[in-house]
């Protein structure tokens, strides 16, 4: 099958051909119809501790039609199916103690994308059955391929703790930094304001739902004021993942206030402790989702209770996806880059 293939840190991403995936007794293997590109996808292909093997396969966010079967998974899904997936497989009998474990917190997963089973960077993928979730018969699989970033988002907004009525500031206008801020006006928050350096971003924070955008370069506590008439934010969610975002988090939620932590940084950094405990923060990192979370962005699609289509802002296939994937390395108007293999 066709496939676009990490060949080194530093290289871009080439198009070629690879073995199609047979499915285990219990998973399934897909007919991938849309992929989007993830930012952690650009770090793990940059020098440094968290580079993919050369070979590998990526593509996390994806969804398709199920056209492989497993022995053991005959009845629970059959095929031609619309539908979506974790992108982690994991065995059906679960290590003694971790009856209860998250996907992304159990020992024996294998993430899908991420250097171990090949990604939906590709024609198929081989995914887990018990990860499979059915697209609703209005979703589409472009809406499909961006349940994996929304969840990412909904997660992060449930970790937070908000309570009704807080005011919220969001850093990144990115897919999470909007996903984020879509599901915490969902939860009550009073204010949502997005701080971001580009006006197109800013633009889409505003189609979200966010009560107020604010220009990154500026003074951001200023602007928040401005804007909420609050001198500092209850909650402030890091959707950026570059050094420095952490303590910029930090320094601007109010004392006793709550830092969410979910932008993915794979460098270095550095904070000042005294800051934050002077201040008594509550900081909280967040990996992943929860399958919960899946569901309830699936049934707030379906209702029409979000709109996201306009978040997919580039479409390419195989030809043209790996000068798409450099040029998010300094992005300007795309959003979210779609991979359709068709």
């Amino acid at each position: 099958m066709k496939a676009a293939i990490f060949e080194g840190a530093g290289k871009p991403l080439t198009i070629g051909d690879i073995p199609s995936p047979d499915p285990g007794p219990h998973e399934l293997v897909l007919k991938v119809k849309a992929c989007g590109i993830c930012g952690s996808d650009l770090h793990c292909t940059e020098h440094g501790p968290f580079t993919l093997p050369e070979g590998s396969v990526m593509g996390h966010e994806f969804s398709g039609e199920v056209v492989g079967l497993g022995t053991e998974v005959q009845g629970r899904f059959s095929e031609g199916e619309r539908v979506t997936a974790l992108p982690v497989i994991i065995p059906p009998i679960p290590p003694v103690g971790l009856e209860d474990a998250e996907p992304w917190m159990r020992p024996d997963m294998q993430p899908i994308g991420l250097g171990q089973v090949p990604g939906a960077y590709a024609e198929y993928v081989r995914v887990g059955v018990t990860q499979t979730k059915r697209l609703p018969e209005n979703v589409s699989f472009e809406q499909g391929a961006l349940v994996e970033p929304l969840a990412v988002g909904l997660h992060a907004v449930n970790r937070a703790e908000m309570r009704s009525g807080d005011n919220v500031l969001v850093l990144g206008a990115g897919p999470i930094g909007l996903a984020s801020t879509a599901f915490a006006l969902r939860m009550g928050a009073a204010n949502v304001v997005v701080s971001e350096m580009t006006d197109q971003r800013r633009a889409l924070a505003e189609s979200v739902g966010a009560t107020a955008t604010i220009d990154a370069c500026g003074n951001v506590l200023e602007q928040f004021a401005e804007k909420t008439g609050a001198l500092m934010p209850d909650v402030v969610i890091e959707a950026v993942g570059i050094p420095g975002m952490v303590q910029q988090a930090v320094d601007f939620v109010k004392p006793r206030g709550r830092v969410v932590v979910v932008g993915v940084c794979q460098q270095q950094d550095q904070m000042m402790p005294m800051v934050a405990i002077m201040k008594e923060v509550g900081l909280q990192f967040v990996l992943g989702y929860e399958p919960r979370d899946w569901d309830t962005v699936l049934s707030f699609i379906a209702s029409d209770r979000l709109r996201v289509d306009h978040l997919v802002t580039d479409r390419v296939g195989f030809d043209a996806f790996p000068d798409a994937f450099e040029a998010l390395r300094t992005p300007s108007t795309q959003c979210k880059v779609m991979l359709k293999p068709e």
